[in-house]
């Protein structure tokens, strides 16, 4: 009988051993509750193409353009495209107010169009990686493009960290980047969005009235520019989309939010690398 107590204890110190390392590769592996869940990714070794669609639900032609961007929504794994929808405030005044919009996405696309030598700007219209894109829809010219990207080595490497919260659309972000190239002149910025799917609207007035209307991969939050220093930095942030636990009970798919970070030449508007990852749950 005196044997038997320290058999038992070996036996609990060997089960104990062994959830430990089970909890540990559940988090390790974003597969924990989601109060604790953590997952990560890291940008590929070649550059990955950033497309920008800006966009408004106040616009006809916008739709198509909307439907053509979501065919890319899950194209993470493919590590070529990473697309996001960005909804300008130009439109509000004509009858209908996107919900979506944002001032700062007028200015950013205002941004890039100067940066390109151009003066006017316009729904819907396509940036891959910094740079206009007018022959989009012509699947020939947009698979050249990303062509051209996707073969050119990584100038800058970008890491995300995502731990999810229990309230739906929260969460802590941690991105890091790393330049591989020589900034004497101070141009590298980095960023981070924050992106919702699966959104939808019943348009009441405007030139899309009476249409209910479908997105993916628009963003709701935008943070940065952050600077590079000595060729690297770092965003944390805890980030929450504020009208999402309205709709919590929507059984709303484990995709619904995610992260994209690039770090961009402020000089030129070209983005050098991109990474993204969908928040775990």
């Amino acid at each position: 009988m005196q044997t038997a107590g320290p058999r038992r204890d070996n036996r609990r110190f060997t089960r104990s051993i062994a959830l430990a390392v089970a909890l540990t590769t559940l988090v390790t592996s974003g597969l924990a509750n989601a109060a604790s869940a953590i997952c990560s990714a890291h940008s590929p070794a070649h550059r990955v193409a950033l497309v920008e669609l800006y966009s408004s639900e106040g616009c006809n032609s916008c739709p198509p353009a909307d439907n053509w961007l979501s065919q890319w929504k899950n194209s993470g794994a493919t590590q070529s495209i990473v697309p996001l929808a960005l909804h300008v405030d130009y439109w509000n005044s004509l009858g209908w107010t996107d919900r979506f919009s944002q001032h700062r996405f007028t200015e950013r696309q205002q941004a890039l169009t100067d940066l390109a030598g151009g003066h006017t700007i316009y729904t819907p219209e396509i940036f891959v990686s910094g740079r206009e894109l007018r022959s989009w829809s012509q699947r020939d010219s947009f698979e050249s493009r990303i062509g051209k990207v996707v073969a050119e080595p990584a100038q800058a490497n970008v890491a995300l960290e995502l731990k999810a919260q229990q309230t739906p659309g929260a969460f802590n972000v941690v991105a890091q980047f790393t330049s591989k190239l020589a900034d004497p002149a101070g141009q590298l910025e980095a960023y981070v969005a924050v992106y919702e799917n699966s959104l939808s609207s019943q348009v009441g007035a405007g030139e899309n009235s009476g249409v209910t209307l479908h997105h993916e991969r628009v963003v709701r939050q935008w943070i940065g520019p952050v600077p590079l220093v000595a060729g690297n930095a770092q965003i944390r942030r805890d980030v929450r989309v504020q009208d999402a636990a309205a709709d919590a009970n929507l059984n709303a798919p484990a995709d619904r939010f995610g992260v994209v970070a690039f770090v961009e030449n402020a000089a030129s508007g070209d983005v050098l690398q991109v990474a993204e990852l969908a928040a775990c749950h």
